[in-house]
Formats: structure tokens, C-alpha cells, sequence
């Protein structure tokens, strides 16, 4: 599997966007490989929804026939990349970049509530749950410094799963780095 799928065209953006196309490419990426079928059972949809969602992630190269698994039945997907980036700058720039850029942020924002609002205290062990959460802080940064921030962020989270890959108790952890910045008050 490739680490990071760059997208430029506003259409894949909008694509991946879809709630459910971006929990099918979610579960491919954190569960392996899967027919459109285990996908519904996993999803509560048919599969004949599932499979018409996959081939349109398939059509924008999201993911890929998985042809090791195949049962000569069924076809199996897998994800083609770990993660998803775009550089927001440009995509805004070409048309409909900017309305598939609010489209994505917002789903974030949605996948970033169901994970908070989703975690139970009493499924999890006393160190997961002390582990756990999330922190809201405001600094003052130019964009070079957030920059830098969001690039060390992801070089020390690739290096910490690389580290612990094999470590007793280690389970998939969805962790969210993001940084807007907001305007001043007397900016108004």
C-alpha cells in the first residue's frame, strides 16, 4: 500500500467526501480487504449501494482490486493509499475546488465528533482511557510555524507507529492535528 494519496481535481475530493464512501475507504484502509458484501454487513447497507460506491472510489483511485484474496466469486477491494492530502491553497483555486474543500472539512469535523462521541469509558481499560481525548489550544504562530507543526506531527506519529507496531495493547487509533487560525477581535 502507498502512504499518501495527493488529489488535485476537485471531483475525487467531493468523491471521498461522501459519508459513506469515506467510511468504505476507512474500514479498507484499517481492515484489510473486503468484498462490497462484508462491507454492507459492516455498514448496515446493501451491497448492491456498497459495490456502486466502491467502483466510483475505484474510478478516482482510491483503491484497487485486491487479486490475492479473490474467491473467483466476488471481488475484493483493498485501499490503494494509507491517508488522503490535498493542498487546500490550490484547490481552491480551480473551480469547484473550493466548495469540495468545505465539503471534506465538514466531514472531518463530522467523523471527528462520531469518534469522540463513540468512545465509551467502560469498553476500554483504564489506560486507554486515560489516554485518550482531545486537547483545544490557541497559540500565536505565523503559517510557516503551523506548518512545520502540522509536517512534525506526522513525522513523530510515523515514527511512534513504526516503534510500537508490535507492542502489546497496541489497537488502531484515529488522531485528528489540524490549525485554523482565527481573527482577532479588533480585526472584525
Amino acid at each position: 500500500m502507498e502512504d499518501r494519496y495527493k488529489i488535485s481535481d476537485p471531483q475525487a475530493l467531493k468523491v471521498v467526501a461522501h459519508p459513506l464512501r469515506g467510511r468504505l475507504l476507512g474500514l479498507l484502509r484499517s481492515e484489510g480487504p473486503a468484498t462490497a458484501s462484508e462491507l454492507g454487513r459492516r455498514t448496515g447497507e446493501s451491497s448492491g449501494s456498497t459495490s456502486y460506491h466502491l467502483r466510483e472510489l475505484f474510478k478516482y483511485g482510491f483503491i484497487e482490486e485486491d487479486t490475492e484474496g479473490r474467491d473467483g466469486r466476488e471481488r475484493r477491494w483493498r485501499a490503494r493509499h494509507r491517508y488522503t492530502s490535498w493542498n487546500s491553497r490550490e484547490m481552491v483555486e480551480v473551480p469547484g475546488g473550493r466548495e469540495a474543500v468545505e465539503v471534506i472539512r465538514t466531514r472531518q469535523a463530522e467523523v471527528l465528533a462520531e469518534a469522540v462521541l463513540g468512545f465509551d469509558e467502560d469498553a476500554w481499560s483504564p489506560e486507554w482511557v486515560e489516554a485518550a481525548g482531545i486537547d483545544d489550544h490557541l497559540f500565536e504562530l505565523p503559517p510557516a510555524a503551523l506548518t512545520e507543526f502540522l509536517r512534525r506531527s506526522q513525522d513523530l506519529l510515523n515514527e511512534l507507529a513504526a516503534r510500537h507496531e508490535s507492542a502489546p495493547g497496541v489497537q488502531p487509533v484515529h488522531v485528528f492535528v489540524g490549525g485554523f487560525p482565527q481573527k482577532r477581535r479588533d480585526e472584525s
